[in-house]
């Protein structure tokens, strides 16, 4: 998270929690894909609690480039791809499919453009204002073209989906963009990564859903 080692563990504990439950709800693979989320969002925290814990210290210096380049191939690489992959996994509809398909592409491009800036160019962190800046010195990353795809990818491809309530998720991703880009400029990657984490409360509402189907059918066959 963007405002503490606390504030980032505990938000990795909680997400965990999240996790499992929706991964326990889950009936099949396609289903547990999407309850995957908030396990790999905790594993992210994680990266950055530990960062908040060494950035400053000088004997812990050498955690400090793993867990930099660690939450940003989460922020930056999985998510364009894992997130319209799993609601292709779920998706019916072969329309909705094919939509979701091309927004799979557009992910698969963002995150190889961004895969080779972080192999290629250094990536840095700082403590400034209470959160944690992250800068890349990959020129094309910070220009407004540098994340359009990405945009694309995660906060576009939910309004595809037949699911319900999947779209939230579009919704949440979109609003906290704008938000943390108004009043988090220099920070959107840590903020927005804190706030897109609400996801997860989204998947588990789906799973659950889910669970309750299962149930529901299960009964009228008895």
């Amino acid at each position: 998270m963007c405002f503490s080692a606390t504030a980032s563990f505990g938000a990795s504990a909680i997400l965990l929690g999240i996790g499992l439950i929706s991964f326990k709800n889950s009936e099949s693979k396609e289903q547990k894909f999407l309850a995957s989320i908030p396990l790999l969002l905790s594993i992210q925290q994680i990266f950055e609690g530990v960062l908040w814990l060494t950035i400053s210290k000088p004997n812990y210096l050498e955690w400090v480039k793993p867990s930099t380049y660690g939450f940003l191939i989460f922020a930056q690489v999985i998510w364009p791809i894992l997130i319209p992959m799993a609601l292709l996994f779920l998706e019916k509809e072969s329309m909705r499919k094919k939509a979701l398909s091309y927004f799979l592409a557009l992910g698969l491009i963002q995150a190889l453009f961004m895969g080779y800036g972080l192999l290629v160019y250094p990536a840095e962190s700082s403590v400034s204002g209470s959160h944690i800046r992250y800068e890349m010195d990959f020129p094309a990353a910070n220009n407004w073209y540098g994340g359009v795809f990405y945009i694309l990818a995660t906060g576009f491809s939910p309004f595809v989906s037949s699911i319900k309530r999947i779209s939230l998720i579009g919704v949440i991703i979109l609003f906290t963009y704008l938000f943390t880009r108004i009043f988090y400029e220099y920070y959107v990657i840590s903020v927005w990564c804190y706030f897109a984490a609400m996801i997860s409360f989204v998947i588990l509402s789906v799973s659950m859903k889910f669970r309750k189907e299962v149930l529901a059918n299960a009964s009228l066959t008895e």
